[in-house]
């Protein structure tokens, strides 16, 4: 008897602390990953095949509009809100011809908070005044896949 009373109680306290956040939530990145440095080498000009190549396959691509492919990303960090991430392609038959979305727009202060995590500190120009901290243009942080503006 002692045994059972024991066993639901280690259940429903298993139970509560599950509840309270404890559990491990991991981070969920889904659709497609794309690196700024690979991106910055399309060109207005290129064919379908060499974007292609170049970014791989479209997360959407339509029938009803050929001309158009949509790199499409989201990100949940830890359960929080879900960033979504988007890249359009717009060709003229076979040629690019625009490219738009904010799949690389940061936001600077998450990106300080993201670099003090991994103890990163970064020398503060001082002819740049209070732009640093008004999310003024940077120089490059040093941190992958982001150099300022897109």
């Amino acid at each position: 008897m002692h045994k059972l009373i024991r066993t639901l109680g280690s259940a429903m306290l298993a139970l509560s602390l599950a509840g309270c956040g404890l559990v491990y939530v991991p981070d969920v990145q889904q659709g497609n990953v794309l690196d700024k440095k690979i991106v910055d080498q399309l060109q207005p000009g290129m064919t379908k095949h060499q974007v292609l190549v170049l970014l791989g396959s479209p997360s959407v691509h339509t029938p009803f509009n050929d001309n158009r492919w949509d790199y499409v990303s989201t990100q949940q960090h830890r359960g929080g809100a879900i960033k979504i991430r988007t890249f359009t392609l717009t060709f003229n038959n076979d040629t690019l011809v625009r490219t738009e979305g904010d799949f690389f727009a940061q936001d600077p202060e998450q990106m300080l908070k993201d670099s003090k995590k991994y103890h990163a500190s970064y020398p503060v120009d001082e002819t740049q005044g209070d732009k640093s901290k008004s999310g003024g243009e940077d120089s490059g942080s040093g941190m992958p896949g982001g150099s300022g503006t897109p």
